[in-house]
């Protein structure tokens, strides 16, 4: 996006993989960037499967939709704009041409255009927070963002890594776990939810800020935005045009569901409880 006095922020979202749903790390930054690709939101009625060759999670004809916590960046980066604030609202995800359904309810939203970064088959298998932090700190320099504003981390995974990550990369100051943000000149004070707490930061733009539960309430897309968001811009990128290497230096050696629950016994008394105790080894 950018800021009336010229601050150009770049919103992102991430999200995730085959994705955001048991597919990696997810996370969004306002004025555009976030972390990885397509969420997918399971809902409790599908039924989880492990792959034959226990290299993941069955997602086929599983839904995407954003990641929670990059709703809240994209939310927080559109809110900027309509205080005029920002200029633009530049959404981001990586991943396979599924994410373009992501960016479009970005753009339903508020944002102005947005940027799909190409990752596909065994890449994408792998891509991490790692490689999408490479990928977002390459198109920050390209599109001279000052502010990206990213989900504190993905649903699936729970890395809260991108936001970091991205933040050394460009060597940026950073505002992580955001409850609140107030933009002031070239400043930005966050409010950030820590163990103990709240603790108030102001850093210097530009800067990184992850997106936390309470920083605000999405909005829900309009049918009206929704048809208008089908004309937006969205520009088709490949991780090689931004001199990203994704390869990934880790691998999963496998991936198991969890043990069967066994039944429960009701029992009588006390000393009954005790005595199945003692049979199972308990006690």
């Amino acid at each position: 996006m950018h800021r009336s006095s010229e601050v150009k922020h770049v919103a992102s979202y991430l999200n995730t993989r085959g994705c955001e749903c048991f597919g990696q790390p997810c996370e969004s930054h306002c004025p555009v960037l976030t972390d990885r690709t397509i969420h997918v939101q399971l809902k409790t009625f599908i039924k989880i499967r492990v792959k034959p060759d226990r290299t993941g999670v069955v997602t086929d004809g599983v839904k995407h939709s954003m990641n929670p916590f990059c709703e809240i960046a994209v939310e927080e980066a559109i809110k900027l704009k309509e205080k005029k604030l920002v200029k633009e609202v530049v959404a981001v995800s990586c991943g396979p041409q599924q994410v373009q359904e992501t960016i479009r309810t970005a753009l339903a939203m508020g944002a102005d255009r947005g940027i799909h970064v190409e990752v596909s088959g065994k890449d994408y298998e792998t891509l991490g927070p790692l490689q999408v932090s490479k990928i977002f700190a390459a198109l920050a320099k390209k599109e001279q963002a000052d502010l990206i504003i990213l989900g504190k981390q993905a649903i699936d995974d729970d890395c809260n890594q991108t936001g970091q990550m991205t933040a050394a990369l460009l060597d940026w100051p950073q505002g992580t776990f955001a409850s609140e943000m107030t933009l002031e000149a070239d400043k930005l004070k966050v409010v950030r939810e820590v163990d103990g707490g709240l603790e108030t930061i102001k850093i210097k733009l530009p800067a990184v800020v992850t997106a936390d539960l309470r920083l605000n309430t999405p909005r829900y897309a309009t049918l009206p935005n929704i048809m208008k968001a089908k004309k937006k811009k969205i520009a088709n990128v490949k991780p090689a045009d931004l001199g990203v290497d994704v390869c990934s230096r880790l691998e999963v050696l496998k991936v198991d569901e969890p043990p069967q629950r066994q039944a429960g016994v009701k029992v009588e008394t006390v000393d009954d409880l005790v005595g199945k105790l003692k049979e199972a080894g308990r006690v």
